[in-house]
């Protein structure tokens, strides 16, 4: 079975979901568990690694063998955790290496990364934050040297944009004034 963005932008970790433990609330879960697996990047005209965002949900990710492509220095065994509305997403080794990259068909083959979401918030302990020493205290630093290109006035080209996006310039009936 294949299932990945294929036409723009990073899928959405839910599709990856293998396990859920539903709220009362209809599209909250107390938790899901989800793997990361092999899988085949072939988006165009984006951005493949995860975007920047925040959830509504927390986020505790790791990762048991290969590599990460939002964390250019994430180590297998290594650990992340998200708390709702944490701002958080590709460090700048990975923005510059996908900035730069060829959008030709790539396998994400060799890695094993799992999640676990929840709506409720998670706490790192005593223990985890300061006995065990493994506490990475300078992880916000890993985006404070991304450049801000952003333009706000930046347009893709009709050409370039997925055909599920109006090119409503181009469709607009002509009106006589």
């Amino acid at each position: 079975m294949v299932i990945n963005a294929v036409a723009f932008d990073h899928a959405d970790p839910s599709i990856f979901t293998v396990l859920t433990c539903p709220s009362t609330q209809p599209g909250v879960a107390v938790a899901d568990f989800v793997i990361f697996p092999p899988r085949w990047c072939v988006q165009e005209h984006t951005f493949r690694p995860p975007w920047y965002h925040r959830n509504c949900m927390s986020e505790f990710m790791g990762l048991i063998y290969g590599a990460y492509d939002a964390k250019s220095d994430f180590q297998p065994g290594g650990a992340s955790l998200h708390s709702m509305m944490t701002p958080h997403g590709p460090d700048t080794g990975a923005f510059e290496k996908a900035s730069k990259a060829e959008l030709k068909p790539v396998k994400m083959g060799g890695t094993q990364a799992f999640m676990f979401e929840s709506c409720f918030s998670m706490a790192v302990t005593e223990w985890g934050e300061k006995t065990c020493g493994k506490l990475e205290a300078e992880y916000f630093q890993c985006w404070q040297s991304l450049p801000k290109p952003f333009d706000p006035n930046w347009k893709p080209a009709d050409d370039a944009r997925p055909s599920y996006i109006s090119h409503t310039a181009s469709t607009q009936p002509k009106t006589d004034a």
